[in-house]
């Protein structure tokens, strides 16, 4: 059975809004700010190799299906090569390679995607998806990493669902 992943730059004050600055966010781009090191990159490189799938919001998904096509190298043969999954009530015929849409019960498409998988489905990003698996009990291990105070932005364990 597989696991659900949650991997996400988060500012000291709990922020995860754009942390790469493609978003016009007011103080995107922040982790960029910070230098990981060589121990940081190689933990990136070995959380990437090391998933089974990918499991994505939209806008994530659309911003990494714009970016990886065109890049090389180990991590992004991995990200192009694999599996991924992308949540969304509005995306249709997903063009990056090995994509598949999942819509309708969030609980019901993750226990199916758990019981397909052998290894992990990593969700990058993708705040929004990230707090509606928080707040479901959907998550089997979170990994926040960044060391910076953001000041204000969406944070990731502030969000209550409509329930």
């Amino acid at each position: 059975m597989g696991r659900i992943v949650v991997t996400e730059f988060v500012s000291l004050d709990g922020v995860v809004e754009d942390p790469g600055g493609s978003e016009d966010f007011e103080h995107g781009g922040w982790t960029f700010e910070i230098e990981r090191g060589e121990e940081g990159d190689r933990f990136k490189l070995g959380e990437a190799l090391e998933a089974e799938a990918l499991l994505l919001g939209r806008v994530t998904y659309e911003g990494f299906a714009e970016a990886s096509p065109s890049r090389d190298g180990e991590f992004a043969d991995k990200f192009n090569g694999m599996p991924k999954y992308v949540v969304s009530s509005t995306l249709t015929d997903p063009e990056w390679s090995n994509s598949t849409v999942i819509s309708g019960d969030l609980a019901d498409a993750v226990a199916k995607l758990k019981e397909e998988l052998s290894g992990d489905a990593v969700v990058h990003g993708s705040a929004q998806l990230a707090q509606e698996l928080i707040a479901r009990d959907l998550v089997d291990e979170l990994r926040l990493a960044d060391s910076k105070i953001v000041g204000d932005g969406v944070a990731i364990l502030t969000y209550e669902p409509a329930r």
